[in-house]
């Protein structure tokens, strides 16, 4: 059974460096095997994306080289 988001985080490891050039500094939504929105801030993205789909069911992920841009922490909010 998948963990839940793994889909996405495993899509951003497996694509990284193409979405850096593209999206490098950005907060990117991904939703099942594919970029959804990019945003200036982790927060925008959360806000923008719940409007359309679930939270957590999309990973919110700063676009960065290397493997100190992220890790496996997941968070689920409520927005009021």
């Amino acid at each position: 059974m998948l963990k839940p988001l793994e889909i996405e985080f495993k899509y951003y490891l497996e694509h990284q460096n193409d979405l850096v050039k593209k999206y490098n500094g950005k907060f990117i939504v991904i939703y099942g095997q594919g970029v959804i929105g990019d945003y200036d801030s982790e927060i925008r993205a959360i806000e923008e994306t719940s409007k359309k789909y679930k939270l957590g069911t999309f990973l919110v992920q700063k676009c960065e080289p290397g493997i100190e841009s992220y890790n496996q922490t997941y968070h689920s909010r409520v927005l009021v």
